[in-house]
């Protein structure tokens, strides 16, 4: 099985800790964010992983070098576009990775072992998204509405009235998904403003043919880093993961 992590982007919202450095290398506990990520993916059986770069991208390939083995290979793909394009380009320029079965991992989700095995695990479908629950969404959340574990919609404007869950930003494309994922992805990017959406709109288009199922991972420990707070509780989640 194939991962892609898209970590394109520098993370203004943390600077100045971003200043010389993308966010998915900033320190959390004894590793970076993108080492966890890495090890902890090649302890769920990934054996390939294409790392989606831009910002500081020698600095990206010389870290992302170290990781790279014959059992575990680890590959960057520099987006030449990601000052001026959002996740979706970096999801263009990752097109031709995208032939068989992947995972989708945003660069700034922290995640434990336990998710990516229970997502790989999950029944059969084109294209699976994996959501938590929490009792209040806000702004920032990337909202999602599902039915009997159908994906229905998803996007931060959703009205909050009719959300009942998040995207922790993890996707596996199976079967027929990488496909229709890439379709999507090329007519997209072939709009006016393809190159500023974030991929998941994709994903909202594919929602509405009933394609999309959703991998429910409540009580796991996972967080996004966006924010100074979030690198704060990152970091002390991490404590007792040794």
């Amino acid at each position: 099985m194939k991962a892609i992590l898209l970590s394109a982007g520098q993370g203004s919202r943390l600077a100045p800790l971003t200043a010389d450095r993308p966010k998915c290398l900033l320190p959390v506990g004894s590793k970076t964010l993108i080492d966890w990520q890495l090890e902890t993916l090649k302890a769920c059986g990934i054996v390939d992983v294409a790392v989606v770069i831009g910002f500081q991208s020698e600095m990206m390939e010389a870290h992302l070098a170290r990781h790279d083995a014959p059992d575990f290979r680890v590959r960057p793909l520099f987006n030449p576009f990601y000052k001026v394009a959002d996740n979706l380009g970096s999801c263009w320029m990752a097109r031709a990775e995208m032939a068989g079965d992947f995972l989708i991992v945003n660069g700034d989700t922290l995640f434990e072992a336990a998710i990516p095995r229970k997502v790989l695990a999950s029944p059969p479908a084109p294209i699976t998204i994996t959501i938590d629950r929490k009792p209040a969404y806000d702004e920032d959340d990337m909202k999602i509405v599902e039915e009997d574990g159908t994906l229905k919609a998803v996007g931060k404007r959703l009205p909050l009235q009719t959300v009942n869950g998040e995207s922790i930003g993890m996707l596996l494309f199976r079967g027929d998904g990488p496909r229709l994922f890439v379709d999507m992805v090329e007519a997209m990017m072939r709009t006016p403003d393809g190159a500023k959406v974030w991929y998941l709109q994709a994903i909202d288009r594919l929602a509405r043919t009933g394609v999309v199922r959703t991998c429910l991972i409540h009580g796991l420990q996972w967080g996004e880093v966006d924010f100074p707070p979030d690198l704060d509780r990152a970091r002390a989640m991490v404590v007792a993961w040794g």
